[in-house]
């Protein structure tokens, strides 16, 4: 081979070893976006960093399958003395779920289990539940007892979280919060394998029957391990062949690796749900030993969650891969909560239902930023949010290590995307 050849050759070697690039960039103005309006970002983050809101962050908006705007901002660590590079690596917690959706659904689509299926198929422990239900004495006193469930737990109701399952944090009322502490079903201080996991969490009464009511809570975490028992394989190695590694998402795992933990985001020492919830997620550590959180394990960055989230609004492919069919996209974003008690608020806001995995918007109006009737979004509690928007086409990602701030910072970004939109 010749000099000149090589010389050639050499920028085309090292793209395809690099993986698949970030989707295309264009003008702002050719996807209907105002430049103008869009360079408002970076200096709002730079007020939201200086009044200590969040140490940095990374935002990214893209239309048409083309990025409009993608910029880090601020620090990537608590100290603030490194600067926040685009690819830095984000606590992805709930910003999981939506991507074990996707994965269970490719399974329903294969024949491999259905949303009607009681979970008691593969786990007979969850066969006769219990719930807590209220009763009231002579005097007029109300307590908990726990009674027989009057239906079981459907495949549907762990993507649409109406299994009764909770978390601790979120428990309803005392005496569930103080059983799921005692189990320590979340495996934050004990390492438990998946048998032991389902072991414990079905020894629990539920919150609410099951089909009843939308109530947040580890119904992700145990789709997570159905996908594990259907598929055979073990969640993070199933994931990785079937969606982050045909999707190009090099980046994105169970755990930070070695080579990544220079790109970790941090959150500020000030932040008082640091502690708790970085000493949840467990990053840092060989996730084979203990059972993995389906609904809170993986780390992310932006650009890998742009590939993933445009999959989605391409209709289940993207660069001539596709993960589900179209039509599994549009059932997955409908609301499958319609009728029933509660909602993804404040996750989503006001005027969100519930579809398989994600947050649904049921109209124009009635929410706390603007978007269009049928966009979907989901978030993660160290400070991430996504959103995509069928209806314009758009995905706008932001990443932050900000837990405490999380829900002001979501809608600040959702607020300054839109409100660059002009055509």
């Amino acid at each position: 081979m010749r000099i000149a050849d090589l010389a050639r050759a050499v920028p085309v070697l090292l793209a395809l070893l690099a993986g698949p690039a970030l989707a295309g960039e264009a003008p702002p103005e050719a996807q209907g976006f105002s430049p103008e309006r869009l360079a408002r970002i970076a200096p709002v983050m730079k007020e939201e960093i200086a009044k200590g809101t969040m140490p940095g962050a990374v935002t990214l908006i893209a239309r048409n399958g083309k990025v409009v705007h993608f910029e880090a901002h601020g620090f990537l660590d608590a100290a603030k003395t490194k600067p926040m590079p685009k690819d830095a690596v984000f606590r992805g917690f709930s910003m999981t779920k939506p991507v074990v959706a996707v994965a269970a659904l490719a399974l329903i689509e294969q024949g491999r289990m259905s949303l009607r299926d009681p979970i008691s198929n593969w786990w007979p422990e969850f066969k006769e539940m219990k719930v807590f239900t209220e009763v009231r004495d002579e005097r007029g006193r109300t307590s908990r007892v726990a009674v027989p469930a009057r239906r079981p737990i459907l495949v549907w109701d762990l993507f649409r979280h109406t299994s009764g399952l909770t978390y601790s944090g979120s428990a309803p009322f005392p005496e569930l919060k103080e059983a799921y502490e005692k189990a320590d079903v979340e495996s934050v201080n004990a390492d438990l394998s998946n048998e032991e996991f389902i072991k414990r969490l079905a020894a629990i009464p539920l919150a609410y029957e099951p089909g009843t009511r939308w109530e947040y809570g580890l119904s992700t975490d145990v789709l997570g391990l159905l996908v594990e028992k259907v598929a055979g394989k073990r969640l993070d190695i199933h994931l990785d062949e079937t969606i982050f590694r045909p999707l190009g998402m090099k980046d994105t795992s169970f755990q930070a690796k070695p080579e990544q933990l220079s790109r970790l985001a941090d959150a500020l020492d000030a932040d008082p749900q640091k502690a708790g919830l970085w000493k949840a997620a467990r990053i840092e550590e060989d996730p084979g030993k203990r059972y993995l959180r389906g609904g809170a394990g993986a780390v992310i960055t932006a650009e890998d969650y742009l590939r993933f989230a445009q999959m989605v609004l391409n209709g289940g492919q993207l660069d001539g891969v596709r993960i589900i069919s179209r039509e599994s996209v549009e059932f997955m974003l409908s609301n499958h909560i319609q009728g029933l008690e509660g909602s993804p608020f404040p996750t989503t806001g006001p005027g969100y239902g519930f579809g398989l995995g994600w947050g649904v918007r049921l109209d124009e109006g009635g929410a706390y930023a603007p978007g269009s009737k049928g966009d979907a979004m989901w978030a993660g509690a160290g400070g991430t949010s996504f959103t995509v928007d069928p209806k314009e086409k758009i995905v706008g990602i932001i990443l932050t290590a900000a837990p405490n701030t999380r829900l002001h910072t979501r809608f600040l970004f959702k607020n300054l995307i839109y409100g660059a939109l002009v055509e």
